[in-house]
């Protein structure tokens, strides 16, 4: 026999006032900051705030004003730049990903970094340069196990120059796939940027899509394909880090 549900009571229905929805939309539009950036941002904020108060007490009304509106642009242009949105990645075990958000500058044959200690033999790299007002998180590209971190102190030329990824400061993972080859991603500093942070060490088992580092400012990241890889963009495309398929493992089907 089939149970007919009764009436619903209006008391026992929770309410959902404009308020609270307004929130939920804010909550789910506006991205999370990366932890990297909170410190930052924190620091900005109450360097601006407290400005503002002093300049207050002395008497200087107008001045403090001022310098309260350009802390808080400041502060809010500083969380956008810090900014790491969810992202929905393909299912696959053979796509690489996106590592960045940006444009595709450079599809060329080229070795591996060498303090990565990898066969110097030229592969497929995918480099993706990032703006000032691309996210400026890292995402794994592809399933896998970290096997290695190389660090590697350099210059700051502007990470669009071909030879940015050979003489700029550096920081590569090896990442090993259950492919067999490995897949290498390099993070490079750019004429502005001055800190690569890097949150996986060697062991670490790592998701496509996941974040798990952060370049300051203008940079570029590269990812260095297995042989016989098939690379799925265009030199010029833009890229969406985490959801654009950059690369298929092996020929297309």
């Amino acid at each position: 026999m089939t149970s007919v549900p009764g009436p619903v009571d209006p008391a026992a229905t929770p309410r959902t006032g404009v308020g609270a929805h307004l929130f939920q939309l804010v909550r789910t539009t506006m991205p999370p900051l990366h932890p990297a950036g909170r410190p930052v941002v924190g620091t900005a904020l109450g360097a601006a705030l407290g400005a503002r108060w002093l300049l207050r007490r002395v008497g200087l009304r107008r001045t403090a004003g001022v310098v309260g509106r350009v802390g808080l642009t400041a502060s809010l242009a500083t969380a956008a730049f810090f900014r790491a949105p969810l992202r929905v990645t393909p299912v696959g075990t053979d796509l690489v990903v996106a590592p960045a958000d940006g444009v595709v500058s450079l599809i060329e044959e080229a070795a591996p970094p060498p303090e990565l200690g990898l066969d110097p033999t030229p592969r497929t790299r995918v480099s993706i340069f990032l703006s000032v007002f691309d996210v400026h998180v890292q995402r794994i590209p592809i399933d896998g196990v970290v096997t290695r971190v190389a660090y590697r102190p350099g210059k700051f030329l502007s990470a669009d120059l071909d030879k940015a990824s050979e003489v700029n400061e550096r920081n590569s993972l090896l990442i090993d796939t259950t492919h067999g080859e490995p897949v290498v991603v390099t993070q490079i500093a750019g004429l502005v940027a001055r800190r690569i942070v890097n949150d996986v060490q060697a062991g670490s088992p790592v998701m496509a899509g996941r974040t798990y580092g952060l370049i300051r400012f203008g940079s570029r990241v590269d990812t260095y394909l297995p042989p016989g890889s098939t690379v799925r963009v265009l030199r010029g495309q833009r890229t969406i880090g985490g959801e654009t398929v950059i690369a298929q493992l092996g020929p297309l089907p």
